[in-house]
């Protein structure tokens, strides 16, 4: 598998880079992810996402075309309503991990930088 030029990011030089770009737009939103952390929790339609989340359903409509176009998000009909849900992927579960990674290092160096002036 050659990656140069991706940084290890795809298949081949250029490919799946426009797909990973859509994914870490996707998750650059904080709205985004707090739907995301509400999805976790069990499925919900807009109007109870727009109640955890705050905005307007518009707003929480195109955040979750945003994310459905990015793979972390699904939806299907129950009656009239429109019903959101996500998985547990091993791509929710990684983006996780590395979430989790970043704000230690982060906390790290807030820590050495007070101690180490």
């Amino acid at each position: 598998m050659d990656t140069t030029g991706t940084g290890g990011l795809g298949d081949a030089p250029g490919a799946g880079t426009d797909t990973v770009a859509r994914v870490f737009a996707a998750l650059a939103s904080p709205a985004r992810l707090r739907i995301l952390q509400v999805l976790t929790q069990g499925p919900s339609d807009v109007t109870r996402l727009v109640e955890q989340v705050g905005g307007a359903a518009s707003t929480v409509s195109q955040h979750l075309f945003t994310l459905r176009r990015a793979g972390f998000v699904d939806s299907r009909r129950e009656g009239r309503r429109q019903v959101y849900f996500t998985e547990e992927s091993q791509a929710l579960t990684e983006v996780r991990r590395a979430a989790e990674r970043l704000a230690a290092r982060q906390g790290d160096a807030t820590g050495r930088g007070a101690a180490g002036g």
